[in-house]
């Protein structure tokens, strides 16, 4: 897992860069539309998650800020 909730509900994220430490509830977790994966924002990059460590910071307080993407194009997966 990308990233580790501890009982006091600060998140800590592996990163390129080292490990972060945020509160769940200081974090948004958004949409990218280009890759259609959620994220958090952390020191101007992101964080890719997987829907269950999605699940997990909002279940700890994090705020839930994404957006569903609708396919437009023919040949979508979606």
């Amino acid at each position: 897992m990308t990233v580790r909730i501890d009982d006091n509900r600060t998140c800590h994220f592996d990163t390129p860069n080292g490990s972060e430490q945020r509160p769940a509830s200081e974090l948004t977790i958004i949409t990218d539309p280009d890759k259609a994966m959620s994220a958090v924002e952390l020191n101007g990059g992101r964080v890719y998650l997987t829907e269950a460590e999605v699940n997990a910071l909002t279940v700890a307080g994090a705020v839930d800020g994404r957006q569903n993407l609708k396919a437009t194009d023919g040949g979508s997966v979606i």
